[in-house]
């Protein structure tokens, strides 16, 4: 018998689902970018911009939105999407535990992306990803998104972002 993917993907409303967001994020950042970053510095940026307090002050102050992603109820993943002030959706985060990875949420999880992007009436979606993350920049190569630059920017305590620019246009 093949089990049928129940797959949800809704806005974070609440402060109780967003530590539960957060508490995810800790987790996948610890499973996804090791032999990428250094647990120090996975350690650092899971604190400056993954915790609870990071993304509680994104939502207040920076006009995050965040979407909780659930298979069958279990949270396995989330998104952070912001609108800017041109035409352009920035895709701050999109995570998904490694078991649930293969399986097509991430499509569905880039598609509500794209959906947002086009009600916020902006023609693209930009984001950045680490260089050394080969696997996230194939998978956003095959949906469509380009390089459009590079950047390294410093996030204070001695680490450094080394990214990727991507951009897909609608």
């Amino acid at each position: 018998m093949v089990k049928k993917m129940s797959i949800e993907i809704t806005k974070v409303k609440y402060f109780l689902e967003l530590r539960e967001v957060a508490e995810l994020a800790e987790k996948i950042w610890h499973e996804c970018f090791i032999g990428i970053l250094s647990h120090g510095q996975i350690d650092y940026m899971v604190e400056k911009f993954q915790s609870l307090e990071a993304m509680t002050k994104q939502i207040e102050e920076q006009d995050y939105t965040y979407f909780a992603v659930r298979d069958d109820g279990e949270l396995c993943g989330y998104i952070g999407v912001k609108p800017e002030s041109d035409n352009r959706f920035f895709l701050s985060k999109l995570y998904l535990r490694q078991d649930k990875r293969g399986r097509g949420i991430a499509s569905l999880m880039l598609k509500k992306v794209f959906e947002e992007a086009r009600l916020s009436g902006k023609n693209s979606v930009y984001l950045t990803v680490n260089k050394h993350n080969d696997h996230a920049v194939d998978v956003y190569k095959a949906t469509g998104f380009e390089i459009v630059d590079t950047a390294v920017t410093d996030i204070g305590g001695g680490y450094v972002m080394d990214d990727f620019i991507m951009e897909y246009t609608f």
